[in-house]
């Protein structure tokens, strides 16, 4: 039930997601409920945070607007320790370039 919540939520392909990679994102409060709404984009320790938030908390429309396929890939390998095991294995199962990266980086 669990991995279904998230399977919904995801896009058909990575390609969709085109969010932002500079500048300041605002979370909406459904995202970002608990705690920081703003992130800094150039601050890597604020993007994986943003990062982290969206794929646990955000909506199908939540991830192409504010997450980027390029920044996901490279920020994979370490935001998949920071993400649950259902959130992880849910994108990995989904989308196979995710589980290389972390095959590649290890």
């Amino acid at each position: 039930m669990h991995r279904e919540k998230f399977r919904r939520r995801l896009p058909e392909s990575l390609d969709e997601l085109g969010g932002p990679t500079q500048g300041i994102a605002e979370l909406p409060l459904h995202t970002a409920w608990s705690g920081m709404t703003s992130y800094d984009m150039g601050k890597p320790r604020q993007r994986m945070g943003l990062y982290r938030t969206v794929l646990h908390e955000g909506l199908r429309d939540d991830l192409p607007r504010y997450l980027d396929q390029d920044q996901l890939l490279q920020m994979w390998p370490v935001l998949r320790t920071l993400a649950g095991r259902t959130v992880r294995t849910v994108r990995e199962d989904a989308f196979p370039q995710l589980a290389s990266r972390t095959r590649a980086a290890a």
